[in-house]
């Protein structure tokens, strides 16, 4: 695996996904700055998460342990994250160690996620999967950990104009939030 200190989790079960095309513009955004990420594709990969070995989790913590950059993408499903980016969550991060800040290397996460309904609903149901992200993960990150969320809000009546300008805000949100 290659080491850099940025890593991409992405995970949509369809590669010609909208959630494919952010994943682009993200890996686009980062190689600007000169970088070259990690990138961990959870349904492409093939990472089996229920019945993974020791030595699969121990590879993932490793490359979050010398991660200064997380960028999650994915679609938002029925209020939360994909099931797979869950039991990733359960696997690799919650099971770490009980200590806070395990992953005390990651400094900023950056979340890219799309939601079919608008941002009103999102609040009204509690917006779990930024709880997940500002509360959980953050707390097992550097103190300060700054969390970025980029979404794209009524994604089922969104045009080809509104997501390419969302494409667009995406790559230069993830430049922006690298440069500093």
């Amino acid at each position: 695996m290659v080491t850099s200190s940025i890593t991409v989790v992405q995970c949509h079960p369809v590669p010609e996904s909208f959630t494919t095309a952010v994943a682009d513009r993200v890996r686009a955004a980062i190689e600007a700055t000169g970088q070259s990420p990690n990138v961990l594709n959870l349904y492409h990969d093939n990472v089996d998460l229920v019945s993974a070995d020791a030595a699969t989790v121990a590879e993932h913590r490793e490359l979050l342990s010398n991660t200064t950059t997380l960028i999650i993408i994915y679609p938002t499903w029925w209020s939360a994250q994909p099931a797979l980016l869950q039991a990733w969550f359960d696997r690799v991060w919650a099971r770490a160690n009980t200590a806070p800040h395990h992953f005390a290397s990651i400094r900023q996460i950056i979340v890219c996620t799309t939601h079919g309904s608008p941002k009103w609903l999102n609040a009204l149901e509690g917006e779990s999967g930024k709880r997940t992200v500002s509360r959980y993960l953050r707390y097992r990150c550097a103190r300060g950990c700054r969390v970025t969320w980029i979404a794209l809000y009524g994604m089922d009546t969104v045009d080809a104009t509104g997501r390419q300008r969302h494409l667009d805000a995406v790559e230069r949100r993830v430049r922006r939030r690298l440069s500093r």
